[in-house]
């Protein structure tokens, strides 16, 4: 797997076995999802973990993430965190057979203003995430927009990634070499899948489409878990699947295919006849949101994994904080593409939890999860 993943594996209980019992008789629970660029598994398996005494995990206060994850502080200027994402953009945004991957993480605050907004481009392999508990947390005055450079639509726009963050758009992103083809304040995620957003609140125009460009097609995408304050225009897409998320009333949505909805307020109603592409149902019948990376109250990077939800609709947290778990990043081992299956394999039967940071990872065998 070329993206960055937390694994996390949990049983019933935490706490030790009593010394008669067998330390291999719990059933773990196990959830995969990603760092970067948008894959996402959840799954349930039984397992046998054997636990070690004192399992060593990361540093929960300064964590090696390593130079391909980069963290951005509040009180950093727009102009010095510009600087560093347009390098990683300038890098990426053809980089679609290359082995370069960037996480790209924002501690909560506040960045850009109305006036000096932050707008960042986001090319292959790269994710732009929150390390806020809730959306709300981290706010970008500006953009973060997924985007063909060449002007030639979006059918090759993949893998890449946005989540956990408020944006209120503003700014423009020129695309192409034609000056009056431009996103002027507004949120332009205009990609072609494997480049999902989630747990996004959007406070302002949205577009999914390469509106300006001569040829502006788009080939489907993903949202859940996000709120969206503002006009939306779909337009040239031709498939997508929106999940448990809030829509403006009279949003004006249109499909070229297919559309499918499930559990997001305001949604087009379905239609299939007279060339109607909408099929909608009221709730999700069960979900389970991806687990993400974050700051605790104490400032200690942990991982927050969802709960399981049935029959849901609207955002996980339109009323406080998404219900789940906790999982301080001291029980992850970090893993990085220079480890062996033998090094990680020998953390995970340590009861440590996996994530795995950006890279290419050549394995010669398995990682056993089990």
């Amino acid at each position: 797997m070329h993206l960055a993943s937390i694994i996390k594996k949990t049983g019933y209980t935490f706490s030790r076995p009593a010394p008669h019992r067998s330390r291999r008789s719990k059933v773990a629970r196990l959830a995969i999802a990603a760092l970067a660029a948008g894959f996402a598994i959840s799954l349930a398996l039984p397992a046998d973990v054997a636990h070690a005494a004192d399992p060593v995990g990361a540093d929960a206060s300064n964590p090696a993430f390593g130079t391909n994850v980069i963290v951005f502080t509040p009180d950093m200027a727009t102009a010095d965190i510009k600087a560093q994402v347009d390098d990683i953009w300038n890098q990426q945004k053809s980089n679609e057979m290359g082995t370069q991957r960037y996480a790209l993480l924002f501690e909560p605050g506040t960045y850009g203003t109305a006036s000096d907004p932050l707008v960042i481009q986001v090319g292959y392999y790269t994710e732009v995430a929150g390390l806020g508990q809730d959306p709300s947390d981290v706010v970008i005055h500006g953009q973060v927009s997924a985007f063909n450079p060449n002007g030639t639509g979006s059918l090759t726009v993949f893998w890449r990634s946005v989540s956990n963050l408020t944006i209120y758009p503003a700014g423009s992103t020129v695309k192409g070499t034609a000056s009056d083809c431009a996103f002027s304040n507004t949120e332009a995620w205009a990609a072609s899948q494997a480049a999902p957003m989630r747990r996004v609140d959007v406070e302002g125009p949205s577009t999914f489409m390469p509106y300006c460009d001569h040829n502006n097609y788009a080939s489907g995408g993903y949202i859940a878990d996000s709120v969206f304050n503002g006009s939306m225009v779909m337009g040239s897409q031709q498939q997508y699947y929106m999940r448990n998320s809030v829509l403006p009333v009279n949003n004006g949505l249109n499909g070229v295919w297919n559309q499918v909805f499930s559990g997001v307020t305001n949604a087009p109603a379905t239609n299939f006849g007279n060339g109607g592409v909408f099929t909608t149902l009221p709730t999700t019948p069960i979900s389970k949101e991806k687990p993400y990376l974050y700051l605790d109250d104490q400032g200690q990077y942990a991982v927050f994994v969802p709960s399981l939800a049935k029959d849901s609709s609207g955002v996980s947290w339109a009323n406080g904080h998404t219900p789940g778990t906790s999982i301080p990043l001291s029980q992850f081992y970090l893993a990085t593409p220079a480890d062996t299956p033998a090094t990680i394999n020998a953390a995970l039967a340590a009861g440590l939890n996996l994530l795995l940071t950006p890279g290419v990872y050549d394995l010669d065998s398995s990682i056993d999860i089990t």
